[in-house]
């Protein structure tokens, strides 16, 4: 058991950054959207950025008892660049 949290523990900086980085971006979408498109999108992207930040994981894992899997979070993340790219009038101001 000790081998696979040590497994764990060094990929927990790879895992952190990706989280950032998507929390970022999708926070940046959920920008764009208040602005540009409609505050409700807006809001609901700004929300779902949350879930990728790893402090709101933690706060999440501490207060509620569990933390969001990982095949979750990868879902979700295709189902947001989908419904941006392909739905939202957002990606209609890209085209």
């Amino acid at each position: 058991m000790n081998n696979n949290s040590n497994v764990l523990s060094e990929n927990a900086p790879v895992s952190n950054l990706f989280g950032w980085l998507f929390g970022l971006l999708v926070l940046a979408a959920g920008v764009a959207n208040l602005i540009l498109v409609h505050p409700v999108p807006g809001v609901v992207y700004i929300l779902l950025s949350l879930v990728y930040f790893p402090p709101a994981n933690a706060v999440l894992k501490e207060k509620a008892g569990f933390s969001i899997p990982l095949a979750v979070k990868l879902l979700l993340g295709i189902v947001i660049i989908m419904f941006t790219l392909g739905v939202s009038d957002l990606g209609d101001m890209i085209d």
